[in-house]
C-alpha cells in the first residue's frame, strides 16, 4: 500500500505548504510542475507496458496488439457504462461546493472535506494506480497524482482551511482497499494463469493518456478507459 500512503502524505504535504505560504505559486512555477508532472506520468505509463511485455519480438508484438485492443474495446465499454458521465458528476458536485464556498462561511470546513474528498478519491488515475499497487507493487502513478493532489491541496486550504487536510483519510482508505482487494484476490489469479502482464501493459497504457491530459494535448475520457483492465485478461484468454 505504498501508493496510497504517498498519495495521503502529498495531500497532508501540500495542505501544510498552503498554509504556510502568503502568496499562490507564481505562473512560472505553476507551469515548471504541470510539465514535470507530465513528463513523469508519461515515463512511468511506458516504463510500467515496458516491463508488462516480454519474450521474442513476435511474442512482444502479440502483446502490444492486445493492449491495443484492449483499450480500444475498454473505451467502448466505458462509454456504454456511461463511467465518464459518472466521474463527471462528481466532478461537479465538488465544483459547486467550491462556488459556493466562502472564506466566512460557517460550513467551510465541511464542504472543503466532502469536495476534496470526491475529487481526489474519484480521479481515474487514483483508482488505475491503486489497482496496479496492488497487482505489481507499481506504485508510481500513486505517487505522481499525490503531487498533483498535494498541489491542487495547498490552494483548497486557503479557501476551506485546515479541515480539507482531512480528505487524506478516505483518500487512504479508499485506495489501501482497492489495492488490498486487488493484491489478495485478482493478482493471484491472473498470475496463475499467466494474465497478469496484459492487465499491466494497457494500465501503463492508460497511464500515458493522463499526461495528454496534463499537457492539454486532448480532452480525453479517463474514467471510460478503465473496463480495459478487465477487457485485457479477457482477450488475453481467447487469444492463444
Amino acid at each position: 500500500m505504498t501508493g496510497a500512503i504517498l498519495n495521503a502524505a502529498g495531500i497532508l504535504i501540500g495542505g501544510v505548504v498552503g498554509l504556510m505560504r502568503t502568496t499562490p505559486l507564481s505562473a512560472q512555477s505553476q507551469a515548471f510542475f504541470k510539465l514535470a508532472l507530465g513528463v513523469f506520468t508519461v515515463f512511468y505509463g511506458l516504463r510500467l507496458t515496458w516491463l508488462s511485455v516480454n519474450g521474442p519480438l513476435p511474442l512482444i508484438f502479440k502483446q502490444l496488439a492486445i493492449a491495443a485492443l484492449a483499450v480500444t474495446a475498454g473505451k467502448l465499454l466505458g462509454g456504454l457504462l456511461r463511467f465518464q458521465k459518472a466521474s463527471n458528476a462528481l466532478g461537479q458536485y465538488a465544483r459547486r461546493l467550491i462556488e459556493h464556498t466562502k472564506p466566512d462561511d460557517p460550513h467551510r470546513y465541511g464542504n472543503g472535506l466532502n469536495a476534496c474528498a470526491v475529487l481526489f478519491c474519484a480521479a481515474p488515475l487514483g483508482i488505475l494506480g491503486a489497482v496496479q499497487d496492488g497487482l505489481s507493487a507499481y506504485y508510481h502513478p500513486l505517487a505522481v497524482k499525490g503531487l498533483m493532489d498535494g498541489l491542487a491541496m495547498t490552494g483548497f486550504v486557503v479557501l476551506f482551511g485546515g479541515g480539507a487536510m482531512l480528505a487524506a483519510l478516505p483518500v487512504f482508505v479508499f485506495q489501501a482497499a482497492l489495492t488490498l482487494a486487488c493484491n489478495l484476490y485478482a493478482e493471484p489469479f491472473l498470475r496463475l494463469h499467466g494474465l497478469l502482464g496484459s492487465v499491466n501493459a494497457v494500465g501503463g497504457l492508460i497511464v500515458c493518456t493522463v499526461g495528454l491530459v496534463i499537457f492539454e494535448f486532448k480532452k480525453v475520457e479517463l474514467a471510460d478507459f478503465l473496463p480495459s483492465l478487465v477487457v485485457a485478461p479477457l482477450i488475453t484468454w481467447l487469444w492463444p
